[in-house]
């Protein structure tokens, strides 16, 4: 199993709308993320000190190719559709790739 951490900015005007997309995922957008050998995922809001806010997801992946299963997930038509009504509400860190989107942690302790 990979654990995943990746964070993003939220734009503060778009908080409402963000969670409410999430208090009603499309279940297509959930059977998806399920195909792709995802579990255990869940997205986190914060305000940190510097006034922007962000958001945090976590999730484990439990298949043997991650990086086929995430390029699969990306070419879904309908998961192209759910990002395309999320997107908006992000802002991506000032330091991710043109071609990027979560920018990635690195876990540094892990206790089970």
């Amino acid at each position: 199993m990979k654990r995943v951490g990746q964070i993003i900015g939220i734009r503060e005007e778009k908080i409402p709308e963000y969670k409410a997309l999430h208090a009603a995922v499309w279940p297509d957008i959930l059977a998806q993320i399920k195909r792709s050998n995802i579990r255990n995922y869940s997205i986190y809001l914060r305000r940190l000190p510097d006034g922007n806010h962000y958001l945090f997801s976590y999730f484990e992946y439990m298949g043997d190719d991650f990086e086929g299963d995430m390029a699969r997930m990306a070419a879904d038509p309908r998961t192209q559709e759910w990002w395309a009504v999320c997107k908006p509400c992000q802002k991506p860190l000032a330091d991710i790739p043109a071609d990027g989107w979560w920018a990635d942690m690195q876990e540094v302790f892990h206790m089970d």
